[in-house]
């Protein structure tokens, strides 16, 4: 089974920072694409940013010049870094892994529990 833990949400002034940070753990072989999600109240899941295991990137739009994603392939992790936060960044964060190779030769995708982060105006 393989799992996703994540950490570094919380409440930030706007224009500030924060880092998520999301851990892989369990019994696989490799794991593709990882990346973060986030679903505001009322709103849909979308993608805000994800990297290839050979580091290619993709962003939203709206956090583009602002988040960064990065990843410790030796560790398993990626990290979410978000410079100057606006209100509307408010949303759960959610760490995904797809493509993650396990016994069998079978690919799954895996999502974490979920991170809040809160910006204030």
């Amino acid at each position: 089974q393989v799992q996703l833990v994540e950490s570094g949400g919380g409440l930030v002034q706007a224009g500030g920072s924060l880092r998520l940070s999301c851990a892989a753990s369990g019994r696989f072989f490799s794991i593709n694409d990882m990346g973060w999600y986030r679903q505001a109240p009322e709103k849909q899941r979308e993608l805000v940013a994800d990297i290839t295991s050979g580091g290619s990137t993709n962003y939203v739009d709206s956090v583009k010049g602002r988040f960064t994603i990065s990843r410790d392939n030796a560790k398993n992790t990626v990290y979410l870094q978000m410079n100057s936060l606006k209100p509307e960044d408010t949303a759960v964060y959610y760490c995904n892994a797809d493509r993650v190779l396990v016994e069998g030769y079978r690919f799954l995708e895996v999502w974490g529990q979920g991170t809040l982060v809160t910006v204030s105006s």
